[in-house]
């Protein structure tokens, strides 16, 4: 990838500048929802998961909670061209809705565009700085760019505010010896 350096720049930019720019999106309802999902056991954790993502889904626009429903649909059948044209409308006509970056996020990187993905996710964590799913797909992007640090602490923050996923769980297991290098 000729072009790895130069979002790796791009990313590590953005990641030491989220807690500049970042200012919650939710309502009391998500917060709470958030809190009660740091603490909750792995049955629980599901459906708490669950209702954050339906909190976070509301857009208070019919019209843009259809255009979230359409780029969801798109991205289910891999049609990422359509889920891309329902996403940019979305954050057209609504950019301080978190979900419509994450969803344009998804779609960029199912079509291997990973400055695109970038610049996505950093909106997405701007406005909804707990956003478990970008935080994850964060931590991903960094992997996939060999900046294991970056990962490694990209998924912590995911298992502050989500602690009972396993695969985030394997992932630092796995980046832990590069990051805090072995024991003699």
């Amino acid at each position: 990838m000729k072009y790895k350096s130069t979002v790796t720049a791009f990313v590590v930019l953005v990641s030491f500048s989220l807690p500049l720019v970042a200012f919650a999106q939710g309502t009391e309802r998500s917060d709470a929802l958030l809190r009660d999902l740091a603490q909750a056991d792995e049955a629980g954790a599901a459906r708490l998961e669950k209702e954050i993502r339906l909190e976070w889904s509301k857009s208070g626009s019919a019209a843009m909670d259809l255009l979230l429903k359409r780029g969801n649909d798109a991205l289910e059948i891999n049609d990422i061209p359509t889920a891309i044209d329902h996403f940019t409308a979305l954050t057209d006509h609504a950019p301080d809705f978190a979900e419509g970056w994450h969803g344009l996020a998804m779609a960029y990187y199912q079509s291997d565009r990973l400055g695109l993905t970038v610049d996505a996710l950093e909106h997405t964590l701007a406005l909804n700085p707990k956003h478990f799913g970008a935080l994850r797909g964060l931590g991903a992007l960094f992997d996939e760019l060999e900046q294991p640090a970056l990962a490694y602490d990209a998924y912590s923050r995911v298992l502050e505010i989500r602690p009972h996923d396993t695969d985030v769980e394997a992932a630092m297991k796995r980046l832990e010896n590069q990051v805090r290098g072995t024991e003699l």
